[in-house]
């Protein structure tokens, strides 16, 4: 199916954002986290290396997740660093990643880059098992939070419009350029940290609900399993090959997407 609608639609650039995304779904399933992440992944790579006359420029959404667990004093992550993933999303994702690689090896010379993204954020995300969309929808009344650990994991955010930006920027440069970019691999965060528990203290300050006290009680000694403690990314590599740098600050990107969530949960 998939050769066939590349084929017939004579489609020329490929973003592959498809993925099994939920950390705790990977946990309770990890066979579909596998068979969606990895096959998923091959089987598309796979159909297009069957026809590939009129692919210009592929982008494989891999994660920072992929690296697996390295030291606060490791980050923010580089993209020489090993993939050492041990949980069940991150190394189906660390697999796909490395798929895709090896179809851009001299082998397939598919032009492929691999995207190594921090957690993104913003208008849009139906996902609320994610900690921004959970929070929001909790803090506007529309459910009642249930945090999964103590606020103590550090995580980098990046806001959609930023990580659209520079999607295009990347599809476009490859296409004009497959030879400089083929097989590289980017990693795209703000080079800053936030804790869970200070991101779920702002997007209740932000709305005016006053649940934070309650909130903050609920978390002591509560631990995660299979989440890595500390992840953020720097932009130093795609600002250098690219020009980019992300345009949107944690709080102004948070202030939007509390404003979509109002307009939408109203629905």
């Amino acid at each position: 199916l998939m050769k066939r609608i590349i084929s017939e639609e004579q489609i020329n650039v490929v973003f592959h954002l498809a993925a099994q995304v939920e950390i705790g779904v990977g946990l309770t399933n990890p066979y579909l986290t596998f068979e969606t992440n990895i096959k998923g992944t091959y089987s598309l790579l796979g159909a297009i290396s069957e026809c590939p006359k009129h692919i210009e420029s592929i982008i494989v959404a891999s994660t920072d997740k992929s690296y697996g667990a390295y030291g606060r004093d490791e980050m923010p992550y580089k993209e020489d660093y090993p993939l050492i993933p041990i949980y069940p999303y991150d190394v189906s994702k660390a697999c796909a990643d490395m798929i895709a690689r090896s179809y851009a090896s001299d082998v397939f010379n598919l032009p492929i880059i691999v995207t190594r993204f921090c957690n993104i954020f913003g208008p849009g995300q139906l996902n609320f098992s994610a900690l921004i969309p959970d929070a929001i929808r909790c803090a506007l009344g529309y459910s009642n939070f249930i945090p999964r650990g103590d606020g103590s994991q550090e995580r980098d955010f990046m806001f959609v419009d930023d990580v659209a930006e520079l999607y295009l920027l990347m599809g476009k440069a490859l296409a004009l350029n497959p030879k400089k970019y083929l097989g590289e691999v980017f990693n795209a965060g703000t080079n800053s940290i936030h804790k869970v528990s200070s991101v779920i203290e702002e997007i209740y300050n932000l709305i005016g609900n006053d649940e934070i006290e309650d909130i903050r009680k609920k978390m002591i000694g509560k631990k995660t399993t299979g989440e890595i403690e500390c992840q953020y990314m720097d932009f130093e590599k795609v600002d250098k090959y690219f020009g980019w740098q992300p345009k949107h600050e944690f709080s102004s990107g948070l202030s939007k997407t509390i404003k979509w969530y109002k307009n939408y949960l109203k629905l």
